[in-house]
């Protein structure tokens, strides 16, 4: 049968985000001849949106530190945490997962690839069994200089200011002017800024030097072809096997055919809203993830015959909107200084929790009682004068936030209440009850500041709780916070070598899926700081070393 085969490889792989990339560098590896496609005019997709870490337990960096860890432990871990959700996170998933995540950055290691670990970065259940601290690991600064031409079109978030910093130390800014750590820091971020444009060097930091590394590897070894601007239209089963791809190229459809199989590694559908709403009770309005991640792949799994899992689910944050741009909460609701509460003027969660968990906890409000979507993070006179807030140095409220009502001020919580509709009674007696736990350093309602993950974003200079303080005297702040993501986590179903599998639960011989594509292994949850590439990554290495044994 012809399909008027445009061109012919081994290996297509959909998408260029860490995952895609991975997963090109393993076939290249495997000796596979190799396309990577890409529907944006920009490579990296939310990868090089992100903080650029991946969840690997047992790494090489742990232990030549000289730090306990096992495949044993992790799992562990992850069944306390991963709730049973389906053959999404079957433990059959999760063996693959921690057996051959530290293999995988071994081989990028062996590739050049420069890794570095956030020592102190903890899981987010650090106290369940089998949690611990250090198993997130990233890339080091990267000259994007070494890119060439490819430099021009890696992705990143728009109007961002390219800072060569780390997730292992992007921790200490907001503390920039408040402790030494976080000002020799900033410093030391700075001096590279300097030294490196000096020097004629482009220093690429979290999610842009990992995609950006991965990119290099690529073209170093292997020069495989990037097609940008090139969206995946269909895929060609023949007897029940995916064999090729329909891909618009030039505004013309074209058929390229896989000889050997397909890797979709293209994303979630975070950013469709009319899709996302299907399956969600939020849409695309409070969404960090990268403008491609439309669902086009999941569309067209579906009407191939693909089972979907997990489509209700995402990697939940809560988010808020400055200068019309999303911005995604990771620590500065979590300092000394900050409350959440819904219209009722009532607190319902733990301000230093996980994202997920944070974000999850405003959708789960919403449902059961309403009112929380927004709902108000009230900050207090002290925290603005000691910390960053988003992009606001500390002591720094520009007036064009107050006067356009991104933020609202006031002299009194009474005032606030009323300024903000909420539940005038109720907040003051929220206030005076968190004000005992800030005094008492300990918060009886959410056991804020209680684990190591909520001081990991603390200010240790803040006793008994580094996590806890009263609100006194005004003027006291306020800021509408949302049910935002970094993306969804839902998708085509894989088995644990990343086969897409149909609802009778056969194999779809030939196609392979990872990353947001795919439905997580982590489930419903978030384990620790870089779960969703981690797996990305991993299974696109898994997908193409199980292509490359079949004969």
């Amino acid at each position: 049968m012809s399909n008027n085969w445009h061109s012919t490889y081994d290996v297509i792989v959909v998408g260029s985000g860490a995952g895609a990339l991975t997963g090109a560098i393993t076939a290249g590896k495997n000796g596979m001849k190799t396309l990577v496609t890409e529907k944006m005019d920009k490579w990296g997709g939310s990868s090089a949106y992100s903080g650029g870490g991946l969840w690997i337990p047992n790494n090489f960096l742990m232990r030549e530190a000289g730090l306990l860890d096992s495949e044993e432990e992790a799992l562990k871990y992850m069944e306390a945490v991963i709730h049973d959700v389906g053959p999404a996170s079957s433990r059959e998933r999760k063996e693959a997962y921690v057996k051959n995540a530290p293999v995988m950055v071994e081989m990028l290691r062996d590739f050049g690839f420069e890794w570095v670990r956030a020592e102190f970065y903890p899981d987010y259940y650090p106290e369940k069994p089998g949690g611990k601290v250090g198993r997130c690991i990233e890339g080091e600064i990267f000259n994007g200089k070494k890119l060439g031409k490819l430099l021009k079109t890696i992705n990143g978030v728009p109007s961002a200011p390219n800072v060569p910093v780390k997730s292992a130390n992007a921790y200490l800014l907001p503390l920039v002017f408040q402790t030494w750590k976080g000002f020799t820091t900033a410093m030391k971020i700075l001096g590279i800024a300097i030294g490196w444009t000096l020097t004629g060097r482009y220093p690429l930091g979290i999610g842009r030097s990992l995609v950006g590394q991965l990119m290099y590897i690529l073209q170093s070894n292997y020069k495989t072809p990037v097609w940008l601007e090139c969206p995946m239209k269909d895929i060609i089963i023949q007897d029940g096997r995916a064999v090729g791809l329909v891909i618009e190229k030039e505004g013309k459809l074209v058929n390229v055919q896989a000889q050997k199989g397909i890797l979709l590694a293209a994303g979630g559908f975070a950013k469709g809203d009319e899709y996302r709403r299907k399956h969600q009770p939020v849409g695309a309005d409070w969404t960090s993830a990268s403008p491609g991640n439309t669902g086009d792949i999941h569309q067209i799994g579906e009407k191939i015959g693909c089972a979907m899992a997990l489509m209700d689910e995402a990697w939940w944050g809560g988010s808020y909107i400055m200068d019309g741009k999303v911005m995604f909460s990771v620590n500065d609701r979590s300092f000394p200084g900050t409350i959440l509460v819904d219209h009722s003027g009532e607190r319902y969660v733990n301000e230093s929790t996980s994202y997920v968990d944070f974000g999850r906890a405003i959708l789960d409000r919403e449902a059961k009682v309403g009112g929380a979507i927004p709902s108000w993070l009230i900050i207090s006179k002290q925290h603005r004068r000691k910390y960053m807030f988003g992009m606001m140095m500390p002591g720094l409220t520009p007036k064009k936030y107050i006067k356009d009502g991104t933020i609202v001020k006031a002299d009194t919580i009474e005032e606030l209440a009323n300024k903000c509709n909420i539940n005038e009674e109720n907040l003051v007696k929220t206030v005076k009850r968190f004000n005992s736990f800030a005094k008492q350093g300990l918060d009886d309602d959410f056991k804020r500041g209680n684990d190591i993950y909520d001081r990991y974003y603390g200010d240790p200079r803040v006793l008994p709780n580094a996590n806890l303080a009263p609100f006194e005297n005004g003027p006291f702040y306020a800021i509408r916070f949302y049910p935002g993501d970094l993306g969804t986590k839902g998708g085509l179903l894989t088995d644990e070598h990343a086969r897409v599998l149909r609802e009778d639960g056969s194999v779809i011989e030939g196609l392979y899926c990872t990353g947001n594509n795919s439905a997580s292994v982590m489930g419903q949850t978030y384990p620790g700081p870089g779960s969703t590439l981690g797996p990305s990554c991993t299974f696109g290495y898994v997908a193409m070393n199980h292509l490359a044994e079949k004969k």
